[in-house]
């Protein structure tokens, strides 16, 4: 333990682990007093948070200011934009097909490409920085209907080609790409949304088919892989991979030696709230190796999950030198993305999408 930190410092310091959620379209007292008082790391942004481009690009140089102004830190300031079903911007954005439409294109490359650089142009116009896409997940024929539409193709190789080049191109944009679900999650025959799934899979198949395109993606030097809310039987029975260690440090960052930002899928989901509840859930993902914790909703469950954290870090159930690690890689990607901080030009969103 660090002895001449403060209580204030160490909570700020477990704050920049979190990614939470906003009530609505503007910025509200309860968000800026967690920004304020626990140096939140990032916000997720929904369509409740959305109306049009020009009040998206309001909420987001509100909210830069306060970090600004308060901790010195910008946010990661992240959507899920990965067209099809999937896309939190709404017309007048750019609309795509999503996944499975981009892999059964004439030029799949050619549409990826489209895809990727078109909505990072729109992101970072914005001033979003973070897309929680692509979804690298392989499809199988029973797929869970949550999953249909948002993979690229039953074929890893496929899968694999487009994902990298959906990663590069967001990335050269300024957007920091995230690859999703990991160790993947086409073989879930449940929804995480509301249950646990179980991926019967071999670990040859784990291996051949679904572990593939992440390599593929960490090839690319994808920014943050996302953890799936499923257990793998033949990687750990019984734990879900976001809260396993030995697929989340061992696998992950070890073998498969992953040097990103490994975030959590929304610890609110039924997976896990049912499973393990929160905040537990939230310090078990941390134990087991996740560096940024997302809690879409409810911004209780996020201030009682930082002071869990903080209790075990206290307490040297968690080590001090847990949260340093996560916090040198968290500094390391918002000082290649977000700094310098691009300025939100009101003047450039109108005359880009009209008024």
């Amino acid at each position: 333990m660090n002895p001449t930190l403060d209580l204030s410092e160490i909570t700020q310091k477990i704050g920049r682990l979190f990614i939470g959620g906003i009530p609505g379209p503007e910025l509200d007292t309860n968000t800026i007093r967690l920004i304020k008082n626990y140096h939140l790391g990032g916000i997720i942004l929904f369509s409740r948070n959305i109306e049009d481009p020009i009040q998206l690009a309001r909420l987001c140089r509100d909210i830069q200011k306060v970090a600004m102004e308060n901790s010195g830190y910008p946010l990661f300031l992240t959507i899920d934009q990965e067209g099809g079903g999937v896309a939190r911007l709404k017309h007048p954005f750019s609309q795509f097909p999503g996944n499975a439409g981009i892999g059964e294109s004439p030029n799949p490359e050619k549409s990826a490409l489209h895809f990727a650089s078109t909505t990072a142009r729109e992101m970072s116009l914005v001033g979003l920085n973070m897309n929680m896409a692509p979804v690298i997940d392989v499809a199988q024929a029973h797929m869970d209907a949550h999953l249909v539409g948002r993979s690229f193709s039953q074929d890893p190789l496929l899968v694999t080609t487009l994902g990298k080049i959906v990663i590069t191109t967001l990335q050269q944009g300024g957007i920091m790409a995230v690859a999703k679900h990991f160790p993947g999650l086409g073989k879930s025959d449940l929804d995480p949304h509301l249950h646990l799934p179980t991926i019967n899979a071999t670990f040859e198949e784990m291996e051949s088919v679904h572990l593939a395109p992440f390599q593929g993606a960490i090839e690319a030097n994808v920014s943050a892989i996302m953890s799936s809310h499923a257990v793998y039987p033949a990687l750990e029975p019984d734990i879900p991979a976001t809260l396993s260690r030995k697929i989340i440090t061992a696998l992950l960052r070890k073998k498969m030696s992953f040097n990103g930002l490994i975030i959590s899928d929304d610890l609110e989901m039924g997976a896990i709230s049912k499973e393990r509840g929160l905040p537990e859930g939230a310090a078990d993902a941390f134990e087991a190796g996740i560096d940024l914790l997302l809690i879409c909703k409810s911004q209780s469950l996020l201030l009682d999950s930082i002071e869990l954290i903080r209790d075990k870090i206290l307490r040297g159930n968690i080590l001090y030198e847990r949260l340093e690690r996560s916090l040198e890689r968290i500094n390391k990607y918002k000082k290649r993305f977000l700094s310098p901080r691009k300025r939100i030009s009101l003047k450039a969103v109108k005359e880009y999408f009209g008024n």
